[in-house]
């Protein structure tokens, strides 16, 4: 047989005189317990649960198994089958170990008292070299922590909690577990700023040439850094500031927080708080709980090391709670201006100052943000950039960038500007630039490829004719915007966390009950800003001479395309509104239009949000003119000239002088005569206590 055969027999055990066993067990445990309290190799008292119930074989084990011994001594003890002559053995052994320990002290010129502990004098700690210990190594542990907590600068609540801890580990088994959670407490105490700063770089002209240099426009958010800045040298401490940043993705948020730190002077951290749902996460596990540790604040100062770096806190609107608490409220605590100077982490458990901090939150959408934390910040909104903007920011940023990225020479690739426009308008649908910069790298990978294969000198010139050739076909169309006017169809403009985007409203009536269907994705307040806007114009029926018997012949359905898009917001009022009554008075509306107002039943047109993104969105699709409501009209401060120029841009208060910048020709008014109907009368086409009674309505 390929395998070996054992021949095994159970060889039981001797026992010797009970009397003697038990009377030598007894000598063996005293000198055991002796042998634990100078080695320190375990606590005595944890170890007496396992001599309970156990046989003085098993004991004798036990011991065997917490000595330092030779392989061939522990071989020895386990193969004496007489338990007498095993507890001899070992009460032997026990005794070396102890006049080994013994003479080393003598060496060292130390004395023992025996059945003394060494922690009944402080100032007697024994810990022999041989016993798996560095001399005097606990000793050395407790006055290298003693002299990091004097040189930490903590403030006294501090450095009082510090010294306590202190005590108490120098009074434990230095291999407890309660040892190992009081030395990670107090290094993560030392550790901490408490007084550490970055000196700051006060040269204003600097600090703009840094920024300009990093970013391109975005002159709102550097003015704003520029006069913290000028405050600094005004005043010595100045409270620190918490900044908004509110805007799509790809605008330059976050490197926005890098280029603030590198104009100050000071440190930067970033703490992504997408997905976060959990208090614990920013204040910190109180020390009661197992694998307790601070909270994501704390740490993130200890990784910076100092106490008023620049602090991102990125993706503030994707942070959510559950049972475990909310974390937007602790965030409250940290980014109050009156409070965050005695911010309190469960973990360390004393109050740090977080006031010189420079709190910088990012976020894509206000709505998801709850109300009290928005109060504490000061809001930029980063609408995004113009076609003219990112032109700039692709040749000045994001090609050198990634011809540096890929090993490549200014000469080895050449794009033209009708190609990064072409670029821009074809193959990326945004309002930052991140998109962009991804064409590019796709376009520089390939370009990589032809220059190792045809030699270092190789030139590439990329343009609009042969785009294609690197980037494959199209992956957006424009807007459908130059074709004819269209009856019933109408452009809106939308706001989305993405920035503006334009969506085409498409009326159709069919024969029915005078049902009123919806579809495209649409969400509860676009479905009931439609709802508003179709009893608006049932409302307008007799006035301009529309379908009278609309509700009793006819179902409405509004389609908005792309389904897969979820909309959303009250901006779709004027819309809809326009969009039915060029349906069912046949009149085109004209397509070079776009408009975006909420709208009443009365038809005043009321104000919406996302202006800016709205018209810089109309913008980059080519559009001609806007309809926009009155009370919008201060958001157009901020808005770029080029855009201003290039856009007629109409403001409006009610719904009839929407209906005359967008339709095509004017709507046919009825006579004063026949526009108001008594209560008591029934409207033309309807039976008395038939179908649904509608009102006739004066405007």
């Amino acid at each position: 047989t390929p395998y070996y055969q054992v021949l095994a027999k159970e060889i039981k055990e001797i026992h010797g005189d009970s009397t003697e066993t038990k009377e030598l067990l007894k000598r063996v445990l005293t000198l055991f317990e002796d042998y634990l309290k100078l080695s320190q190799n375990a606590n005595f008292e944890s170890i007496i649960p396992a001599f309970r119930d156990n046989s003085p074989d098993r004991i004798a084990d036990i011991i065997s198994s917490h000595l330092y011994l030779h392989l061939e001594e522990k071989q020895n003890l386990l193969e004496t089958i007489n338990s007498l002559e095993r507890i001899r053995r070992l009460n032997f052994i026990l005794e070396n170990e102890i006049l080994k320990i013994h003479s080393r002290l003598k060496k060292d010129g130390k004395k023992y008292s025996r059945r003394k502990t060494p922690f009944s004098d402080p100032n007697q700690k024994i810990f022999p070299t041989g016993l798996g210990y560095k001399k005097e190594e606990q000793p050395n542990e407790i006055e290298e922590l003693r002299q990091k907590i004097a040189k930490a600068n903590m403030p006294k609540d501090a450095e009082e909690k510090a010294s306590k801890e202190l005590e108490r580990l120098e009074a434990m088994p230095p291999m407890s577990a309660e040892a190992t959670v009081c030395r990670n407490y107090l290094d993560w105490l030392i550790s901490l700023p408490w007084t550490k700063k970055s000196r700051e770089k006060r040269n204003l002209k600097e600090a703009e040439k840094i920024l300009h240099e990093d970013h391109f426009g975005l002159d709102k958010v550097k003015e704003r850094i520029l006069e913290y800045l000028s405050i600094r040298q005004l005043v010595k401490n100045p409270k620190g500031i918490i900044l908004g940043f509110i805007g799509p993705p790809g605008v330059g948020k976050s490197s926005l927080g890098r280029s603030i730190a590198r104009s100050t002077g000071r440190k930067f951290v970033r703490l992504s708080l997408g997905g976060v749902r959990d208090e614990a996460e920013i204040r910190g596990h109180r020390r009661t709980y197992i694998g307790a540790y601070p909270g994501r604040i704390i740490q993130m100062l200890k990784r910076a090391k100092t106490k008023n770096p620049v602090f991102l806190l990125d993706e503030v609107d994707k942070m959510s709670m559950d049972f475990r608490g909310d974390p937007a409220s602790a965030l409250m605590e940290v980014l109050d201006p009156e409070q965050n100077d005695t911010f309190l982490d469960h973990y360390i458990d004393t109050d740090f100052d977080l006031s010189q901090v420079m709190f910088i939150v990012t976020a894509n959408m206000l709505e998801p943000i709850p109300r009290p934390l928005l109060d504490r910040m000061e809001i930029i909104r980063l609408p995004g950039y113009t076609e003219d903007e990112k032109l700039q920011i692709a040749k000045r940023f994001l090609l050198p960038r990634q011809i540096k990225i890929h090993g490549l020479k200014k000469q080895n690739i050449k794009i033209t500007d009708k190609a990064i426009v072409n670029l821009i308008r074809n193959y990326t649908r945004e309002a930052g630039v991140r998109n962009i910069e991804r064409e590019i790298t796709s376009i520089c990978r390939k370009v990589v490829k032809k220059v190792v294969s045809k030699g270092r000198t190789h030139e590439e010139k990329v343009t609009s004719k042969n785009l294609e050739t690197y980037l494959g076909i199209p992956r957006f169309r424009r807007a459908e915007i130059d074709k004819k006017d269209e009856i019933g169809v109408a452009i809106g403009m939308a706001w989305t966390e993405f920035g503006g985007e334009l969506l085409t409203f498409e009326v159709t009536k069919v024969y029915g009950k005078g049902n009123f269907t919806l579809t495209g994705h649409l969400g509860e307040i676009m479905q009931e800003s439609a709802q508003a806007a179709f009893s608006y114009v049932r409302g307008k029926m007799f006035e301009h001479n529309i379908a009278k018997d609309l509700h009793k012949n006819y179902d409405i359905h509004i389609h908005v395309p792309e389904v897969a898009t979820p909309k959303e917001g009250p901006s779709a009022g004027i819309t809809v509104a326009t969009s039915i009554i060029s349906l069912l008075t046949e009149i085109p509306v004209r397509k070079k239009v776009a408009m975006s107002g909420e709208i009443t039943l009365r038809g005043r047109v009321l104000p919406v949000g996302g202006i800016k993104e709205k018209l810089l969105a109309a913008h980059r699709e080519r559009i001609k003119e806007a309809i926009i409501p009155l009370d919008n009209k201060p958001d157009l401060k901020d808005l770029p000239k080029n855009v201003k120029d290039d856009i007629k841009i109409h403001f409006v208060e009610n719904m009839d002088e929407v209906l005359e910048i967008a339709l095509t020709r004017e709507l046919p008014i009825i006579p004063k005569k026949r526009k108001i109907a008594a209560s008591s009368e029934i409207p033309e086409g309807e039976e008395e206590g038939g179908g649904s009674q509608e009102p006739s309505i004066a405007h």
